[in-house]
This record gives structure tokens, sequence and C-alpha cells, in this order.
């Protein structure tokens, strides 16, 4: 059944309700309403109800969670609705900001903060003229109306959800790609050896190879095992080479002299090569390793 209206609940406006609302939203693009449900509206899968009426059911889409235990892992209607979508464990690798917003929604800024391990008064630095205002604004929709979709605050919140639900989707979209061409190399400097990653040129080519890397490493839990990568350069025909993690003992100052160098950032984290062959490839980061 599609969905025809939202409900969220009516007073202060939070975070987790206006994203969560953002969300279903830009997939759905239906009116949503600050009042409290109904039971009938309860148990009507056209009614989205959000982070309001002590339920959740995803069958039903009814995302509140309120009714969870105290010390239930911080969960709010925005992880709820995340979950429904089927991309809640990608936004908690890739989105840095969504595990802090779920402790501050379900414990408050005092335990935040301990969490955190920061003062208090540090959390209410990071807010800003953005967050206060798109919030003061949601809040102060009527129970009647409601937001309409051609409204400027509703088109906006549709901006938010679907450039998230397409950011994350694209990030999936790249990691599963780079995971069917990516290589991990063993190269022996002396008598040490280092690993390196390294993607060749692929059709569809993956678009910021070293940032997908970045989050393939993460996901794979790979931070202490890999000490460069290669990838395409975006700019040419040959490679780009970085360290990761910005590892001590690589420094590609060591190779900017070669003919085939045609660019090395003078903090050695990175260099570009017209090479192309693997085994040339392979000399540089020999070379620049210390």
């Amino acid at each position: 059944m599609s969905i025809r209206l939202i409900i969220t609940h009516p007073g202060g406006a939070h975070k987790d309700d206006l994203l969560a609302c953002s969300l279903m939203a830009s997939v759905h693009g239906v009116p949503i309403l600050r009042r409290e449900p109904t039971e009938e509206e309860l148990d009507d899968a056209s009614v989205c109800i959000i982070d309001v009426g002590g339920r959740h059911e995803p069958d039903k889409n009814n995302f509140d969670h309120h009714q969870f235990p105290r010390e239930h892992q911080p969960t709010c209607a925005l992880s709820l609705v995340l979950q429904h979508l089927g991309v809640y464990e990608d936004a908690r690798r890739f989105c840095d900001w969504l595990e802090p917003a779920e402790w501050f929604d379900c414990r408050g800024p005092q335990r935040t903060a301990e969490w955190l391990g920061v003062p208090r008064d540090t959390v209410g630095k990071l807010s800003s003229p953005i967050d206060v205002t798109m919030l003061r604004r949601f809040a102060n929709i009527g129970p009647d109306r409601g937001l309409l979709p051609g409204d400027h605050l509703y088109e906006l919140m549709c901006y938010i959800g679907g450039d998230l639900l397409e950011y994350l989707r694209s990030v999936r979209s790249e990691l599963d790609l780079l995971s069917q061409h990516v290589e991990r190399w063993q190269i022996v400097s002396g008598t040490e050896c280092f690993s390196v990653l390294f993607v060749p040129r692929s059709e569809p080519s993956i678009k910021d190879a070293s940032g997908v890397m970045a989050r393939y490493i993460m996901v794979n839990e790979l931070h202490d095992e890999i000490a460069a990568i290669a990838y395409p350069d975006s700019r040419g025909e040959g490679f780009g080479l970085a360290r990761f993690n910005d590892h001590p003992r690589l420094d590609f100052t060591r190779v900017e002299s070669a003919e085939d160098v045609h660019f090395a950032h003078n903090s050695g984290f990175l260099c570009k090569t017209s090479a192309t062959e693997l085994e040339r490839l392979r000399e540089i980061l020999t070379i620049a390793w210390e």
C-alpha cells in the first residue's frame, strides 16, 4: 500500500524527526502533518507515523522509539526510518554525525557529551543557524494545513532526504563495484614487506576511487594492514599513489625527480605518475618506502 500522509508530533522539533520526515517525504512526496495520530491512523499502513504513537511497526509504517526501555541502545525515529529503507548500516559507517544524533535524542546533551568525552558546552557550540532555522520553521507548522509539496520548507526537506539517500546508495554502489576489481599487493623492500591496495581502470569507472578505497578499508577493517593505495588518476591515463592513514614509512618526494612522475606533493603523502605498467608502479612504491 502506498503512503498518502506523514504525521509527526506537534510542539518542538528535533533533528531526528525532521530528518526522518525528510527521508520519507523525498521517497513518497506526500503531505506532512504535525499532530497526535489517531488509533485508526496508527492501524492504517497508508499513514506514516514518525516519532510519536508509541509503536514501532514497519509493516504499518509506524516509526516511534519512545516506548523502548530506558537503557536500550540509542535508537531514534531516524534510525528506524533508515532501517526501513535498508540503508541504516551504511549510514552508521559513512555518516559520522548519525551516532551522536542518536545519542543526543535518546540520552540528552549531558550524557552525549560524556559519551563523546567533551565538556557539556561543546555540544551546544556545534549547533549552527541552519539547524536553528530549520527546526524552528518545522516546529511552527500548524496541525491543520501541514506542510505540502511545493512549500519551500517541504522542498528543502526533500532535497535533504533525497541527497542523503543518493549519497548512501552511491557509496554502496561504488563499494560493490570496487570489490569486484580491487587487488591487494604485497611489496617486498629489502627484508620488509608492505601491503598496497590497487584498483585498475574499469568500466564503469569508479568515481573518487581514493575515497571509495578508504571506505573499503574501513568496512573491511584493514586500517592496520594497508600502507598505501594505487588508483586511476581521474585527470590522466596514469595512476595516483598515496600513503594510507599518513603511513610514516612512505614519502613520495623520494620519486619526484623520476621522469614519469609529474607531481609529488611536497608533504610526501601523494604522487601522480603517467606510468601504467604494474611493475613500474610497484617500483615507484618501493622507492618511496623508507
